[in-house]
């Protein structure tokens, strides 16, 4: 994905301006014309006049024209990709097109100008020199994002007209079916300077509060904002909010709410090549944190994220405990990216004297992107999670099987194949194993004898294309998905406990296909 050319704020021509320095009333020019003896002069002045005018009409064509050839030499410094969260701009580029053209990516290299995020200027564009020192001396203010919508239709005919299966988290945010369906709203405004950047992502629409789960009002303290309590319930809209110092050219400190570092994938839909996201990322691994980190680039193929966070995917910690997080980047050649992620937390809810219960949530993750041509790339991942004790974060989260004394896992494996095929239309496949067996996870089973949710597993394809239209500004990406989950044996189990909803509003298919296609405007 490419960025895209700087649109320069609207200013009146100067000629317009420089117009109204010669503005003699009707009155005085009459006079002059009709006296015999300034008649002479009167045509004098009037030429001269007229000359300024044409001089002043050269000047200022002259300077929209400098300006639009120093707009396009600006526009052809931007790089191949077009990054709507800042720290997420240098992984992609660094991940080499990350699963074909890619919240919180590795902030080794963060963009010093919005000339590099390919973003809209809100300040007069000068030539590209003065334009870097402006930003370096004074900042710059810049404003892009994205909106989405999609159609897709369920091979299942299923009754609740919807994807979402008996867990209720059997897709991430595209969950309507047959219907035009608006995605996400993003409007990101980044403000620059020579040491800092400042991040404020604001998100509208139903995937917006989908991927901002924990800061939706609800009438449980434990889950995230209370409609006339301690918050304010616009809080719903921050995606993002946080500041980067930046300490030295390769020490940076980041301090609010951003994206979380684990995973390949992103909420954002431009970010990923598949316009679905898999459930190891909706259901393996948290949103977003709150809190401090720190990066320390050592090379250009190393560095290193150290962090304390409250936990995960909720704007209040639900109790006193902190969590580490973690990343290393290693980029051992121009074409091989890894990262290895981390995240330790307890988000046990504190008891009535805030005291923090024993628990333990866990994630190892191992992510990159291998490109053996200039046109082929393999990107990976896989990822391994632990929890002991109930889980809080947000309201009280306990495994399928009620047992929080010991240990519970789960884990991912994905397999991304993305293939260049032009300029504008690019092919890909992704393939994905996601266990949650022991019940840690949401994505469960239930079984109607019993009334009791299971642990389950599921393999997954996904094959699609993207399209550029209108340069990058216009995505169009046709999927087609098919999730297999694991068939629960009749035996011992009444019927109809499987995954998905047929058209007769029974749990009947362990399996479900979806076709459809995603828009996506970015600016």
């Amino acid at each position: 994905m490419k960025h895209f050319p700087k649109l320069k704020k609207r200013r009146t021509p100067s000629g317009e301006k420089n117009a109204t320095l010669f503005r003699p009333d009707r009155g005085s020019i009459g006079q002059l014309y009709h006296s015999p003896t300034l008649n002479i002069k009167m045509k004098n002045q009037f030429l001269l006049a007229i000359g300024l005018q044409i001089s002043i009409a050269q000047v200022t064509f002259g300077q929209v024209d400098d300006k639009r050839k120093e707009s396009q030499l600006i526009s052809s410094l931007g790089t191949e990709k077009n990054q709507i969260h800042v720290l997420a701009s240098k992984k992609y580029d660094e991940e080499v097109k990350r699963g074909a053209t890619s919240e919180d990516a590795s902030p080794i290299d963060l963009p010093q100008t919005s000339a590099e995020l390919g973003v809209i200027s809100a300040v007069d564009t000068l030539s590209p020199l003065e334009d870097s020192q402006e930003v370096a001396e004074k900042g710059k203010l810049s404003i892009s994002g994205y909106i989405d919508s999609y159609y897709f239709t369920n091979f299942n005919n299923p009754a609740s007209r919807d994807n979402m299966g008996v867990s209720g988290v059997g897709r991430g945010f595209d969950r309507k079916v047959d219907q035009f369906a608006l995605g996400m709203v993003q409007t990101l405004f980044t403000y620059t300077t020579k040491k800092s950047e400042m991040v404020a992502d604001l998100a509208f629409g139903p995937n917006a509060q989908y991927g901002n789960y924990g800061n939706v009002p609800t009438a449980f303290p434990a889950y995230g904002y209370q409609f006339g309590k301690e918050d304010l319930f616009s809080a719903m809209i921050i995606k993002q909010a946080y500041f980067n110092y930046h300490v030295s050219d390769k020490l940076t400190f980041t301090l609010g709410q951003f994206g979380t570092h684990l995973g390949y994938e992103y909420i954002d839909a431009p970010l990923n090549f598949f316009y679905t996201i898999n459930h190891t990322f909706n259901s393996g691994i948290p949103f977003y944190h709150t809190g401090l980190k720190s990066t320390y680039k050592f090379s250009d193929g190393v560095s290193l994220m150290l962090g304390v966070v409250n936990g995960f995917d909720y704007v209040q910690d639900n109790n006193r405990a902190k969590g580490l997080i973690g990343q290393l980047f290693l980029k051992p050649a121009d074409n091989l990216s890894i990262y290895l992620n981390y995240i330790n937390t307890n988000e046990s809810s504190a008891d009535a004297l805030g005291k923090t219960p024993e628990g333990k949530f866990l994630v190892y993750d191992l992510n990159g992107a291998y490109q053996p041509t200039e046109k082929f790339t393999i990107g990976y991942w896989f990822m391994w999670g632990a929890q002991k004790g109930t889980l809080g974060s947000p309201g009280t989260f306990i495994p399928a099987d009620g047992d929080v004394s010991n240990t519970k896992s789960w884990y991912g494996a994905n397999l991304y194949l993305i293939y260049a095929l032009t300029d504008f239309l690019d092919l890909g496949l992704r393939a994905e194993h996601f266990n949650n067996e022991d019940g840690a996870r949401g994505l469960r089973n239930f079984d109607n004898l019993s009334k009791t949710y299971l642990g389950t597993s599921v393999n997954t394809l996904t094959f699609t294309t993207n399209i550029k239209l209108i340069g990058d500004n216009l995505l169009l990406k046709p999927e087609f998905r098919i999730d297999h989950f694991k068939k629960l044996d009749d035996s011992g189990y009444e019927e109809r406990s499987q995954q998905f909803m047929d058209s007769k509003g029974s749990f009947s298919k362990n399996s479900q296909a979806t076709l459809g296609v995603a828009a996506i405007y970015k600016f």
